[in-house]
């Protein structure tokens, strides 16, 4: 079911029943599909040029286009619609967050979409430890919901934040913890389906709702049963039909796990729950290299562990706490207290002492945590190769017995050699499965014919080790052309007598698990242009070509979840806003890769469906840092502006605020801030501003200072400071909306020792012609910049930047627009934020000790691009203790402001920011500082913040250094400062 999806043979040309015409949106054939679907069902319909493009592809290497989506509100609309389909001989995909890898969840006909609205949790049960949910509830959903009774659902694949409940009974999925609660089949009860011939049926122990025909087709096989299927914890692949034998229960519900959406489509399901810990712990073991960790994995079954998970090096690209080791176990163990979970974490890491390089055994949950996303996000750091070259799946999760699984390593790696690829395994070692991307050239027909060939040999590898083709994510287009391997053809043969007796029309998922597309076919590389294509924007990191950049997303979906604290971080706010699939990061990305492809989204750059789905991008650069492949869709969508509006009119927004540090500067030469604040607090005057300008009329105008910072600074009695110059970036939002930031600043530089100093001339980092696609106008902007700062950038001085969108321009967007020209990564190279300078420059100055607690929130940017480390230090020595929220703040310079955008803007402040500074004690009274180091921070506060005034890092220092003294400087170590 969800994340399921796919449909190969004759079916993939989505033909018309009885005629052999392909049936494609905009002919008479999908036109009465889509009018008797309408009629028939309440869900919503949709076979708009969006909506087919977003489910062209999962996050398998296989794409098809659909002719619609249908989002059924229960199982009425589920069973009217496949009858409409069945009239029609229209295939139909169940998909949920559609993360599959196989290729599942991809189909030619009808996408049925669960994500919309049969996501309820309909009941839980805490006594029988049971649950009912419909099938698009995502996992972390139930397990949050079934956690205050000190239970939790078993299965938790890496996407158990965005992974849907149907999805995971489709694909019988397992996760890092199944070594202790198994899959899912292994924890569902009973299940409501419709089958391929419409007929509902409920499934649970015994033949009683089994489809007409299948009992008695099965109990002629038994000895078939008995004999065909191997022995292992990870068994995926094929149908479960040995659930079927009479010693073993005969268990409907659960020979219908692992189906794949062929059978029938899931309406509801009654899972079971476990037992949770009431405490756990993790022993990260590290050992000299990965054929080390995996012989050691099955060893460590007999103490009981709730996870075995193994990973190399070569998956890490951040040490994050880990031990010593070129390849780790993450062993999780349960307790009643604290005390016995770690007691018997530490007694696993003793029993294996002699055999690992290091170890440490962690309790504290936040620790815990950000050890497990190192493995968790190893599905999406896999992607690519250290090198950065890419990876792909398609031989993501095969599986053999645990004690064999070194050997099978061992095996696997001569193979890749043999092939000339590379892999990096990783995986859950405890149950012998492996996951991997490897290094396929699926753009050219060399490449695809050797990953063909590697495919063929890896399958009779896996069969030699008794293992299992697929042993979490299903078979899918990849895999299940092999199967014969496997199975072989008896087996197989019956698989696809099975199929016919649930799905006599062969309407689901045609081309799935039987009768299979081949595993070549149907890749989602096929209709992208071959060459580079003519962007304004390096790349660096794609080789310069475009085409590659959107190909980083391979569908993980981790800009799904549902709230920055569930692992997402910063991204995807207007996802997060909306719910929709097309504001998400990998939504996105996805009608940029169909844009290219030129297949459902035929207007290239003057897509409006493109320019949609960008539009309520809000460009925190979140997906920078968060996506596990390091999508940039803020970079992404400027390019995308920039063609879009190439020799046409642009919004008026654009004009207003892309070219706001003209207008700044010329409200300055003119002395014209003072009667432009007047003008914007008269309602008529204001209104009529902000709509000529594109500004949401809910929005206040941000008052003009009277005095900029350069201006000040110019005017100032400098003091008399010796120590390192430092170059003070004049940002257009410091030097002209909030000059105090910029005094505030030099207060505590000079204290520190420093000497700042300002560039002469105008200088602008282009992020508000960047942010709005004038990338011809941002080049210009920062060409002049360069000449400008050439001076500064030969006295080697560091350049302090104060707000962190600017800096984090600087450091990226300039390097990336303007690559030719080496001062653009000399000045890059130079910026430092505030925190960063003091550190660096001055080490051993001290801060005021303020001891306050604070709130507010890490600009978004600086999460994305420039960390912020060196801010929590320097709070930590202030005194000023307290966690900022994480996300961003909605208002995002421009974004927050443009008509059409307040209503997101204001979700997006909802999630984190404003809930952290609500309800608090006022600050007269004691209560926390509010801290935002962005303007649009502080400006999003000071119009939706209830009274919250928030301050850059430097405001409160400087305030709390008191009357100005001469500078301390940097102590002098030689002269025992």
């Amino acid at each position: 079911m969800s994340d399921l999806g796919g449909v190969g043979t004759e079916a993939d040309t989505g033909k018309d029943a009885g005629t052999g015409t392909p049936v494609r949106p905009g002919t008479d054939a999908a036109a009465g599909l889509e009018r008797e679907l309408r009629a028939a069902v309440r869900g919503e319909v949709d076979f708009s040029v969006t909506a087919r493009a977003l489910n062209t592809m999962d996050a398998s290497n296989y794409r098809r286009v659909p002719l619609g989506v249908l989002a059924p509100r229960h199982a009425d609309d589920v069973a009217a619609a496949l009858a409409v389909c069945r009239e029609r001989g229209v295939p139909v995909v169940p998909r949920g967050a559609g993360t599959s890898i196989a290729g599942q969840a991809t189909g030619t006909g009808l996408v049925l979409d669960f994500t919309r609205h049969m996501n309820r949790i309909v009941s839980l049960d805490p006594q029988a430890r049971t649950a009912v949910v419909q099938p698009g509830v995502i996992c972390d959903d139930l397990r949050g919901a079934a956690a205050p009774h000190g239970l939790t659902f078993g299965p938790d694949p890496s996407t158990h934040n965005r992974c849907t409940l149907g999805g995971m009974i489709g694909n019988n999925s397992c996760g890092s913890h199944s070594v202790a609660w198994g899959t899912t089949a292994d924890n569902v009860a009973s299940l409501s389906v419709v089958s391929g011939a419409g007929a509902r049926l409920a499934l649970g122990q015994g033949w009683s709702g089994a489809p007409e025909g299948l009992r008695p087709l099965l109990e002629g096989q038994l000895e078939l049963l008995r004999t065909g299927f191997p022995d292992l914890p990870r068994r995926i692949s094929g149908y479960a039909l040995d659930a079927l034998l009479p010693e073993r229960g005969v268990d409907l519900a659960r020979a219908f796990c692992g189906s794949e959406g062929t059978l029938g489509v899931l309406t509801e399901a009654v899972v079971r729950l476990v037992d949770s810990p009431r405490a756990r712990a993790l022993a990260v073991l590290g050992y000299a290299d990965e054929s080390a960790a995996a012989e050691a994995a099955a060893g460590l079954l007999p103490h009981g562990p709730l996870t075995v998970e193994g990973m190399a090096a070569d998956l890490v690209r951040a040490s994050a706490g880990l031990p010593k080791g070129g390849a780790w176990l993450f062993v999780e163990t349960g307790g009643a207290t604290e005390a016995e979970a770690r007691a018997r974490a530490e007694a696993i890491a003793r029993a294996v002492c002699g055999d690992t390089v290091d170890s440490v055994v962690v309790t504290d949950p936040v620790g815990q945590r950000t050890l497990w996303r190192v493995r968790e996000d190893a599905s999406g750091t896999a992607t690519r190769m250290p090198d950065g070259s890419e990876a792909w799946p398609g031989w993501e999760d095969c599986a053999v017995p645990p004690a064999r699984l070194g050997a099978y390593l061992r095996d696997f790696r001569g193979l890749l050699a043999e092939h000339g690829l590379r892999g990096t395994p990783y995986g859950h070692f405890g149950d012998g499965c492996i996951h991997v991307r490897i290094d396929f050239d699926l753009m050219s027909e060399v490449g695809v014919r050797r990953f063909r060939r590697f495919s063929e040999d890896l399958a009779e590898v896996v069969v030699a080790h008794g293992g299992s083709l697929s042993g979490e994510h299903g078979d899918g287009q990849a895999r299940a052309e092999l199967l014969p391997k496997m199975y072989g053809p008896d087996l197989v043969r019956l698989f696809e007598r099975v199929k016919g007796v649930w799905d006599p029309a062969d309407l689901l998922n045609p081309g799935m698990l039987v009768r299979p597309a081949p595993l070549d076919a149907n890749l989602r590389f096929d209709p992208l242009p071959r060459g580079p294509v003519d962007v304004a924007f390096g790349y660096p990191h794609d080789g310069g070509d475009f085409s590659a950049a959107v190909r980083r997303c391979v569908g993980v979906a981790k800009c799904r979840t549902q709230s920055a604290g569930s692992g997402g971080g910063v991204m995807c706010p207007s996802f997060r806003a909306t719910g929709e699939e097309e504001h998400s990061t990998r939504g996105r990305a996805r009608l940029l890769h169909e844009m290219l492809a030129d297949e459902v989204v035929t207007d290239g750059w003057r897509s409006e469906e493109v320019k949609d789905a960008l539009d309520l991008c809000l460009s925190c650069k979140g997906c920078r840092s968060d996506c596990p492949v390091g999508v940039d869709m803020a970079t992404y969508k400027a390019e995308f502006l920039h063609h879009h509006y190439e020799g046409r009119r642009r919004p008026a927004a654009h004009y207003a605020m892309g070219w706001l540090p003209l207008w700044l500067r010329l409200a300055d030469r003119t002395r014209t801030a003072g009667v432009a604040n007047a003008l914007a607090r008269v309602g008529v005057l204001a209104s009529l501003a902000k709509r000529l300008g594109g500004i949401a009329p809910e929005r206040e105008i941000p008052r003009l200072a009277g005095r900029t910072f350069r201006r000040w600074f110019r005017e100032r009695e400098a003091a008399a400071a010796t120590g390192p110059a430092v170059v003070l970036w004049p940002d257009t939002f410091t030097d002209h909306l909030s000059p105090g930031v910029g005094r505030a600043a030099v207060r505590v530089l000079e204290d520190a020792g420093l000497r700042p100093v300002v560039p002469p001339g105008d200088v602008c980092c282009g992020l508000t012609y960047v942010s709005t696609g004038q990338l011809d106008r941002a080049r210009a902007v920062m060409r002049r910049t360069l000449e400008r700062m050439e001076p500064l950038l030969a006295s080697g001085a560091p350049l302090v930047v104060l707000e962190p969108s600017c800096a984090a321009a600087l450091k990226t967007d300039l390097v990336e627009l303007l690559g030719d020209d080496g001062r653009a990564a000399e000045l890059a190279g130079r910026v430092r934020t505030f925190a960063q300078a003091l550190e660096e420059l001055a080490p051993h100055w001290s801060p005021p000790r303020i001891e306050r607690p604070v709130v507010g929130q890490t600009h978004c940017h600086q999460h994305a691009v420039l960390g912020d480390a060196a801010e929590r230090r320097l709070r930590q020595k202030a005194g000023l203790a307290g966690e900022l929220s994480g996300g961003c703040c909605g208002l995002a310079g421009n974004f927050g402001f443009e008509a059409g955008h307040y209503e997101v803007s204001t979700a997006c402040a909802e999630e984190q920011l404003l809930p952290a500074v609500r309800d608090r004690v006022p600050e007269s009274e004691g209560g926390p500082l509010v801290l935002a180091d962005g303007f649009s921070c502080r400006t999003q506060l000071e119009q939706l913040g209830e009274g919250a005034r928030g301050r850059h890092l430097a405001e409160v220092i400087a305030e709390a250094l008191g009357p100005v003294r001469a500078p301390r400087g940097p102590a002098d170590p030689r002269k025992g400062g």
